[in-house]
């Protein structure tokens, strides 16, 4: 059951792959350059692949949720997985609404890097600690992980704004900001790269080291320690030592995958801009010369609409009743708890700003852009690099 998990997984990633063809073809047929109404050959077999490959991924959903007793959304492998299947069912969805192929080239490469994100943690089944052996566990993850998904799309519709309408050719502070946000989906392709490759070298180095709590703990890296953990001792002696030391409230481990990610995002990076001699958001800009620019700002307003109170459910209504049960008390300030507030507070913002000052256009797009980053500063930052009740995320 778990290797047909797997499998699944697997093919559900290579026909996203597939699909995204599809949709660049859909985007480069001349009928659809020439503004024809309706699918062209190309979306059509994108959307079906994508369904293809979407019903896959649940599968790998039901079978690992047959194979562990429980839903598989227990560690961050489990949880992004289904964030990645949440985000192209929401796609799917918004598909078949708006019928924009353009809206898949941008929302399809969102959901392959979460998922190949994804990949790069433990995939092992594992017992369920204490604290998590709960239903509240299926109805608080899945419908915080569905609202964010569908945000997700506000925010791939908010780039395509961005990408249409910032002015590539001057440099501006929107130009810089636009490209430091495509600067960070290429950092997630380089969390990717080097993740993979030692992995492949079979990587490893231990140390001794001291928790906050001052118990005594050992630790493995699979890849070379550029920051350490706190009051480490290097066991491999074959390895180099660590050029400094993190204290207890920082998991020194994650904090350091993160630097290897950000390091290698910088050498893709530069080696785009040295190929290309152009900024990656002006490399996307032909691609949406022909979109109608209302109807992308409309998506992505109403996709926080719907992603909105979904996320306000699972993220905070329904995660403080969790924590009463599970903690005896709703509220604990813990950094998972303080970031979903920030992102609650954020979209409510939004949303004010949108229905009473009138922020349409590329002020939204900006807003929805910001909101996704909070987001994902969620999801990789605070679960990879600071310690908390919610840290047993990360394993």
């Amino acid at each position: 059951m778990v290797n047909l998990s797997s499998n699944l997984l697997y093919t559900a990633f290579v026909l996203y792959l597939v699909a995204l063809v599809f949709f660049g073809g859909a985007i480069r047929d001349k009928r659809s350059l020439r503004g024809k109404k309706g699918l062209n050959r190309w979306a059509k077999l994108g959307i079906i692949i994508t369904v293809i490959g979407f019903a896959a991924q649940l599968g790998y959903f039901i079978t690992r949720w047959i194979a562990s007793g429980h839903a598989p959304v227990s560690n961050l492998f489990e949880f992004t997985t289904f964030f990645g299947m949440a985000i192209i069912g929401a796609f799917i969805v918004i598909f078949f609404i708006y019928k924009t192929p353009l809206l898949g080239l941008f929302t399809l490469p969102i959901g392959i890097l979460v998922i190949a994100y994804a990949s790069m943690f433990n995939r092992n089944i594992t017992p369920l600690i204490p604290s998590l052996q709960s239903d509240w566990l299926h109805i608080h993850v899945t419908t915080a992980a569905l609202g964010e998904a569908i945000l997700a799309i506000s925010f791939a519709a908010g780039l395509i704004y961005l990408v249409k309408h910032v002015n590539q050719a001057k440099r501006s502070k929107s130009t810089f900001w636009l490209e430091i946000v495509m600067f960070g989906l290429i950092c997630t392709i380089g969390f990717i790269t080097v993740t993979t490759a030692f992995s492949v070298m079979d990587y490893k180095a231990g140390f001794n080291w001291v928790d906050k709590g001052g118990a005594e703990a050992e630790v493995e890296y699979t890849m070379p320690a550029l920051v350490g953990p706190h009051e480490g001792e290097l066991l491999t002696k074959e390895n180099f030592e660590p050029m400094l030391y993190m204290p207890a409230i920082i998991d020194a481990k994650k904090l350091n995958t993160v630097i290897w990610s950000v390091a290698a995002g910088l050498v893709l990076y530069g080696l785009i801009r040295l190929i290309a001699r152009k900024r990656i958001g002006e490399l996307l800009k032909p691609l949406v010369k022909n979109i109608q620019s209302d109807l992308v700002d409309e998506i992505s307003y109403r996709s926080v609409l719907i992603g909105f109170p979904i996320f306000t459910l699972g993220a905070l209504i329904f995660a403080m009743i969790w924590a009463q049960i599970a903690w005896t008390r709703f509220w604990g300030w813990d950094p998972k708890e303080v970031w979903a507030l920030i992102t609650w507070l954020f979209y409510a913002a939004f949303l004010h700003l949108r229905l009473s000052k009138g922020w349409h256009g590329e002020k939204s797009a900006w807003l929805a852009v910001i909101g996704f980053v909070i987001i994902m500063f969620n999801l990789v930052a605070v679960n990879l690099v600071i310690v908390g009740l919610h840290s047993y995320a990360g394993s």
